[in-house]
């Protein structure tokens, strides 16, 4: 093949110029807009669950009533608190336009929640509190534990007819929510059901096969005990696991918190959960970050209403949509 004329060769290099030029500003633009479009970053204890999941539906559907985007990432286990550190300081770094965050462990966050405070990213604490004072932009959505007590008591007044013995597992001091869950509980319990006392109380953690192990051990020392109160996940798992080794399920009643085992509700091994709301708060949490973005007044605290959730109301539109079933 001849070779091309010099007119033609120069040509050549003038389109290959100008297209290499067309690439680099169209990539220049993409990564320009990759940047410019406002981002939140939606971090909860842990992904892939029944309570978190619900909360990545509410959020992405009023993020994107708002025109904004959701970044949703979080630790593969809930006591993995430096991996959601890591996190947020990344969030932090990449300017992102806001945070929700459910902290892993109250104390520990409070460094980086404040970083990111100070480099004006407005951010919203969901679930449970951090020792820090709502206001300005820091923004709290949480679930009202005082309430979910309440709702624990009234459920063991009525299982025991107001008489009998409870036993309450999973206490966890890192997470400030499950303390005042846990509070107002003995105090609704001594208020309104004085025929009824607490057989045992027990730490917990985020171990499932620690809290089977507590949880054997207080059927072992109490075998009249009438209810677990379990106020945690894993708490939650931990107790059922041992009703089922131990051949008492549904003979003793256990009331779970923070939803995540469903199906011993509909056999009847489990009496019933104590359900955070993490669809409307996710919803409420993005929407607030939008509305911060704007200017409008903004309130510093909102407390979501937990519910009850039983066989009977288990297949309800509500109790679907909060424990993400019809997501799935």
């Amino acid at each position: 093949m001849p070779d091309k004329a010099p007119s033609q060769q120069k040509a050549t290099r003038k389109y290959s110029g100008a297209a290499c030029l067309l690439l680099g500003l169209c990539l220049s633009l993409s990564a320009g807009c990759r940047f410019r479009d406002p981002v939140i970053a939606v971090i909860p204890r842990t992904t892939g669950t029944a309570l978190w999941e619900p909360e990545h539906e509410g959020a992405a559907r009023a993020a994107a009533k708002a025109g904004l985007q959701i970044y949703w990432n979080a630790p593969t286990r809930e006591d993995d608190v430096q991996r959601q550190i890591a996190l947020v300081e990344r969030i932090i770094d990449q300017k992102y336009a806001g945070l929700i965050l459910s902290p892993d462990q109250s104390l520990a966050l409070m460094t980086p929640v404040r970083r990111a405070l100070a480099h004006g990213i407005p951010t919203v604490v969901l679930g449970s509190p951090l020792p820090m004072k709502p206001g300005g932009k820091l923004i709290y959505v949480l679930s009202d534990d005082g309430l979910a007590g309440q709702m624990a008591a009234d459920r063991v007044g009525k299982l025991l007819h107001g008489k009998g013995t409870v036993a309450v597992l999973g206490i966890d001091p890192d997470i400030a929510g499950v303390l005042d869950r846990e509070r107002s509980f003995e105090k609704a319990l001594a208020a309104g059901y004085p025929g009824i006392s607490i057989a045992a109380k027990r730490m917990g953690s985020f171990n499932v096969p620690y809290e089977q192990q507590i949880a054997e051990e207080v059927l072992a020392e109490h075998p009249d005990l009438g209810v677990i109160l379990a106020v945690t996940t894993d708490a939650t798992r931990g107790a059922y696991s041992a009703l089922t080794e131990m051949h008492l399920a549904g003979k003793v009643k256990l009331i779970g918190c923070d939803q995540d085992l469903l199906t011993p509700l509909t056999t009847g091994e489990m009496d019933s959960i104590i359900a955070e709301d993490t669809y409307d708060m996710g919803y409420r949490a993005a929407n607030l970050l939008a509305r911060a973005r704007r200017g409008e007044p903004v309130p510093a605290l909102t407390r979501v209403s937990p519910k009850l959730i039983t066989k009977d109301n288990l297949g309800s539109p509500e109790m679907r949509r909060i424990l993400g079933l019809d997501a799935r």
